[in-house]
């Protein structure tokens, strides 16, 4: 049974009750952004690709998927690319898998925004 302490809390009005659901809003909001990191306070990583020029692995995940096909992209084959973050040709994630074989970016390809998180390392 509630007593009248309890109701006039809950049916409080005025800027205590907007500074107590602001303050809940914003630890609401801070409990679901914790628990999307992962070990280390990133993102949890959804892939891993290898830079080939590097010699290096780096984690992944898809931001954008797919992409309008505009501006440049970088190809993706299986995981592996040549340029990765400060090799003059990468484009900071912006990919294209070639799907239909015929080595051009066409509609019938996938592009897609996946940025690689640093640093870089040497096995999977």
């Amino acid at each position: 049974m509630m007593n009248t302490r309890n109701r006039k809390l809950l049916s409080a009005t005025g800027p205590n009750a907007r500074a107590i659901a602001l303050l809940l809003t914003l630890l609401v909001m801070a409990g679901v952004s914790l628990t999307s990191f992962g070990r280390g306070g990133r993102a949890g990583a959804t892939g891993v690709i290898y830079v080939a020029s590097q010699g290096l692995y780096y984690d992944t995940f898809v931001a954008v998927d797919p992409l309008p096909m505009k501006g440049p992209f970088q190809l993706l084959v299986n995981g592996v690319t040549e340029f990765g973050p400060g090799d003059a040709g990468y484009l900071g994630g912006r990919w294209w898998e070639d799907l239909n074989g015929d080595f051009e970016q066409d509609e019938g390809d996938h592009f897609f925004l996946c940025p690689l998180l640093g640093p870089g390392r040497e096995i999977p």
